[in-house]
């Protein structure tokens, strides 16, 4: 675990979300598997949390960046949830995407938000700010992962001397290991960005989906959510910072 007000740090074993606006049919294909796990204890009461406002019909494959056909929809709400607009509408994009390509992973943009919310207070981390086509700067970094402080080791790349730590990275704070298996390009630009928050949710929805399976379930749910990070603490956050967006504001 890394310190209270640095972004969490998580297992890196997740599963790939393939390009997705630019190959929906592949990603439909990938999407259609599932894995679920154990969760040991009771599943803690309010999971799932509520889904949130219905997020609207768009074109997901739109040329440019499609996240912004939300733009009102996002405006309008925002403001009450404390959430940077782009934020908001990169969450609510990822979340349409998955209900097109995978109707029955059932994620919310309320999870997606309140996932970012934890990890990097949505892409605004000591004093990062999001651009107007998703990009966050400066980057936002997570810890070295030497496996101290009860974080894992995982060394990024063998070399000549002291090792290279891995750091979990932007606005969802991938690993790099599974952001080079999983990331994908959320708007079409021929980048896959892991300083993008519209890259970021889109692979962070992805995962959370082959993960849970349907996460209208509560097992589903949490099985999801235990896989991008294994902590009962972790989850119950995730869980109150979804609820309080369902209700139509922060925590």
């Amino acid at each position: 675990m890394v310190a209270p007000r640095d972004p969490y740090v998580r297992d890196a074993r997740r599963r790939r979300w393939p390009q997705a606006a630019a190959v929906i049919a592949a990603t439909a294909v990938v999407l259609a598997s599932s894995c679920s796990g154990h969760f040991g204890s009771p599943i803690p009461e309010g999971i799932p949390p509520p889904p949130g406002d219905p997020v609207p019909d768009i074109d997901i494959s739109a040329r440019g960046r499609p996240a912004d056909q939300l733009a009102v929809w996002a405006a309008a709400r925002a403001g009450a949830l404390e959430l940077p607009v782009t934020a908001l509408e990169a969450y609510a994009y990822a979340a349409k995407v998955a209900e097109v390509v995978n109707p029955g992973c059932h994620i919310g943009w309320t999870t997606l938000a309140a996932i970012g919310t934890v990890e990097s207070r949505n892409g605004t981390y000591r004093g990062a700010t999001i651009a107007p086509n998703g990009d966050v700067t400066p980057p936002i970094r997570g810890v070295k992962l030497d496996g101290t402080n009860g974080n894992l080791r995982i060394v990024e790349e063998a070399g000549v001397g002291d090792p290279d730590y891995a750091q979990a990275m932007g606005p969802m704070q991938f690993i790099p290991e599974t952001w080079r298996l999983y990331g994908v390009d959320a708007h079409n630009d021929g980048v896959i960005n892991v300083d993008n928050i519209d890259d970021a949710a889109l692979s962070a929805a992805g995962y959370l989906c082959y993960r849970g399976g349907d996460l209208a379930t509560p097992l589903g749910w949490l099985n999801a959510i235990l896989a991008y990070n294994n902590s009962g603490l972790y989850a119950r956050t995730v869980r109150d910072w979804a609820t309080a967006y369902a209700a139509g504001h922060a925590l």
